[in-house]
């Protein structure tokens, strides 16, 4: 059970880039990142506008002075403090995570990064390229991977509780933009504009999420070909897709299936992984996060509770309060933000084996991210076509 002690010698100095006033997910960044007395926030470049940024800073009692226009002067001033910042995490649209990931890494900073890490398998080569030379740790926040169920479906998994893994199905399906909603807000705005979004909109935004959480139970699985079908349902919205459907083939003749969409009308988050085998099913649903339905050919199913005695030890390792107490997406990033700070606090040690020990999104995630999403990009443009996963 964790009882909020400090799981790192000492704090990490860490600033943000975005994230200020009006940035749901800045504050979940800041809620998760200093729970647990992992991080220290020292500084940051929150705003485009600078006067914006300094007096959003100072309601998070950072000092003025280390409250920077933009990031290149955020980076160059910091270095040259003996207490300047050795990580940042960057909450700012897609269009911008490349340059600003590249800069930090430049600058021999740790970096957490919204998803997607870049716009192309290049970009996030040359990232994993410089993150390797230069020994830092780039993590990306696949948020939704820090909930204890996920960590227990991995568990019994590899246990062999469900036998020989056939099928696995995935979805992130909300009804949220089932209109174009993005007309009259310009935080939705730009997740529809190839310019700052990239070359896809549910395919990178959502579906990556579902596909991160099946890396982490099936880690065994890779992907040989996949086929891709998109659609605009929303027609302003073309090229980007605001619905998709992606059939994948895997080693060893397993098959998975994602849909993803933002115009699944009623629906309030709608994102579900279900891991299909021979004996059993396990399904996890995250707007019941704290569930897992375990399903046994021939008997009841059952729903395991989180926090509870019979789950594995590592399942319950990121217990933050006991069973029955519902637990939630602020807990999950939590659980994240910590094992980044340990494999920061590693890296900086040397000791790369407790690095790769830590089960985190890093920057092998961010890259396979890329690599998925511009494949059903392809096999989509060329008319649904199946295409070889490269």
């Amino acid at each position: 059970m964790i009882y909020g002690e400090r799981k790192v010698k000492a704090p990490i100095r860490w600033a943000m880039v975005g994230g200020g006033k009006g940035s749901q997910i800045g504050y979940i960044h800041r809620s998760a990142a200093l729970r647990d007395h992992s991080f220290q926030l020292v500084a940051g470049a929150f705003d485009l506008d600078p006067e914006r940024g300094r007096e959003f800073g100072a309601g998070l009692q950072v000092a003025p002075e280390r409250c920077y226009a933009d990031y290149q002067t955020l980076f160059a001033a910091e270095a040259k403090r003996e207490d300047g910042i050795q990580a940042v995490s960057i909450a700012t649209p897609n269009g911008t995570h490349f340059a600003i990931s590249k800069a930090a890494l430049e600058a021999g900073l740790h970096v957490v990064c919204e998803k997607p890490l870049c716009f192309t398998l290049a970009e996030a080569e040359e990232l994993r390229a410089l993150a390797e030379r230069r020994q830092r740790m780039l993590c990306v926040t696949y948020g939704y991977a820090g909930h204890q169920m996920i960590t227990q479906a991995r568990a019994m998994i590899a246990n062999g509780e469900l036998g020989e893994i056939r099928m696995v199905h995935m979805q992130f399906a909300h009804g949220f933009h089932s209109e174009a909603v993005e007309q009259g807000n310009p935080s939705t705005r730009w997740r529809v504009d190839p310019r700052y979004a990239g070359p896809s909109y549910v395919l990178g935004d959502l579906a990556t999420h579902p596909l991160y959480l099946s890396e982490v139970m099936l880690p065994q699985l890779k992907i040989e070909k996949l086929l891709c079908a998109r659609q605009s349902f929303v027609r302003s919205r073309a090229p980007l897709e605001d619905n998709a459907y992606v059939l994948m083939q895997y080693s060893g003749g397993v098959m998975g299936h994602l849909w993803a969409s933002a115009v699944n009308a009623g629906s309030m988050h709608g994102q579900k992984i279900r891991v299909i085998g021979s004996r059993a099913s396990l399904e996890w649903w995250d707007e019941q996060p704290n569930q897992l339905r375990f399903e046994i050919q021939g008997e009841p199913a059952r729903i395991l509770e989180r926090g509870m005695g019979y789950l594995y030890p590592e399942a319950r390792e990121d217990d933050r309060i006991g069973g029955g107490h519902p637990e939630g997406l602020f807990e999950s990033w939590s659980n994240l933000y910590y094992r980044f700070a340990l494999a920061m606090e590693a890296c900086d040690a040397g000791e790369h084996d407790r690095v790769k020990a830590l089960h985190i999104p890093g920057i092998e995630a961010g890259v396979e991210g890329v690599r998925w999403v511009e494949n059903c990009v392809r096999s989509a443009d060329l008319g649904a076509v199946w295409v070889d996963y490269r």
